[in-house]
């Protein structure tokens, strides 16, 4: 059983710097209360005598400490031992490697997890575990594929009135990609401007004069990127173009 070391019962030593502290706590207990600070003096007593208390009650005190600690390690053990045969030896191989202290305290927080179902005896939680990606390898919808991770507003304008660029993430089987989708304008003196509560993105006001490009950065193959683009227009009814970042289209 991995257990620590606990310290031996040492005797109280008697040193200047406690009998000083002795001094310094009865003086601050007589300013604190200065008009009976006579009367609080009458019952204190000299620190010859309170060295003295203090060499019986710390020996006293560290047996203590060491007959607590190990009844805890004996009820830990009564636990452990109460499992069956093979799982008592999985649950001991456990805390013989698992990184908490050697204290009976968290040997029974690591009973007390698996009896309530916490973790799982050949997967504990410690173990490092390989991270598995979300990853959707044909999604019927643009939405069941990315999820919007990023928005910001481009065109000066107010912020009622201003067109958004919006970043999405997904992973379609290759690896995770992240896609910039920014609204164009087709005619160069077009505005982004529209009344409040006719957004370029929500409403169908002036789709004909706009084309949405996709930027796609990450690994993205030609197969991947026809998926994308089919997703893209399936979900907006403007005209949509994708294409892999730095290349335009």
């Amino acid at each position: 059983m991995r257990f620590r070391r606990w310290p031996r019962v040492e005797p109280y030593r008697d040193t200047s710097r406690k009998r000083a502290a002795f001094h310094r706590s009865q003086r601050l207990r007589r300013e604190s209360l200065p008009l009976f600070a006579e009367l609080i003096a009458e019952t204190q007593h000299d620190a010859d005598s309170e060295m003295a208390r203090r060499a019986v009650w710390w020996p006293e005190q560290q047996q203590e400490s060491r007959n607590r600690r190990a009844a805890e390690w004996r009820q830990a053990r009564t636990r452990l031992f109460a499992h069956g045969d093979n799982v008592r030896a999985r649950l001991h191989e456990l805390w013989r490697t698992c990184p908490y202290p050697a204290d009976p305290a968290y040997l029974h927080g690591l009973l007390t997890n698996y009896d309530r179902g916490r973790f799982d005896l050949e997967c504990p939680p410690w173990t490092p575990q390989a991270l598995k990606p979300r990853i959707t390898p044909d999604p019927g919808s643009f939405d069941e594929a990315f999820r919007q991770i990023g928005r910001k507003q481009v065109g000066g304008g107010p912020k009622t009135t201003a067109a958004d660029e919006f970043l999405f993430c997904g992973n379609l089987g290759a690896g995770l990609i992240f896609l910039t989708s920014r609204v164009r304008l087709i005619e160069p003196n077009e505005s982004f401007y529209t009344p409040s509560n006719m957004r370029l993105r929500d409403s169908y006001v002036g789709r004909s004069r706009h084309w949405v490009d996709i930027e796609v950065r990450g690994p993205c193959s030609d197969a991947d990127l026809v998926v994308i683009e089919r997703l893209a227009r399936e979900a907006d009814q403007r005209p949509v173009l994708v294409h892999r970042a730095g290349r335009q289209r």
